[in-house]
């Protein structure tokens, strides 16, 4: 599915337990991803938290936002099994 977030096109790539909650995320949403490639969200105590994801040719890319360590990133930061989504830009 493909969504248009403050003028920019994302396609989601993984909505977890219904995590994709378009309206919430564009409440959330600042120009400071605009950058990353890729952005996770998670939600935990009730609150969505946005974190961008770089692939490694992306000038913001460093091992902390590598894409290729989501799964990692999820497993250690996120609550345990909580609803997240990860939506891609459409370049």
């Amino acid at each position: 599915m493909k969504v248009i977030i403050d003028n920019k096109e994302y396609e989601v790539i993984k909505d977890y337990k219904n995590g994709f909650v378009l309206e919430d995320i564009i409440e959330k949403y600042t120009d400071y991803f605009e950058g990353y490639d890729y952005i996770l969200g998670d939600w935990a105590y009730g609150k969505l938290r946005l974190k961008g994801f770089c692939d490694k040719d992306n000038k913001l890319f460093k091992k902390i936002n590598d894409y290729s360590n989501i799964d990692d990133y999820i497993k250690n930061n996120c609550s345990y099994d909580c609803r997240y989504f990860i939506i891609r830009k459409v370049k």
